[in-house]
């Protein structure tokens, strides 16, 4: 996800952008907990996705 994407989106758009990383980032936990992820390069891209999003959501909120 790129960073301009996310500039883009409203306070709403962001937060709900957030819920669903974090459930992909659940996800993706359990599949490694159980042996089942095959590609393990996604833990840390969801990762840093999720920061980038609260990156956002702080700038914005210091705009404000």
């Amino acid at each position: 996800m790129k960073t301009t994407e996310l500039r883009a989106k409203s306070d709403a758009e962001l937060q709900k952008e957030l819920l669903d990383l974090r459930k992909a980032q659940f996800g993706l936990r359990m599949q490694m907990a159980t042996q089942q992820l095959t590609n393990t390069s996604q833990v840390g891209k969801v990762r840093k996705d999720i920061a980038r999003v609260k990156t956002i959501q702080r700038e914005k909120a210091a705009a404000k």
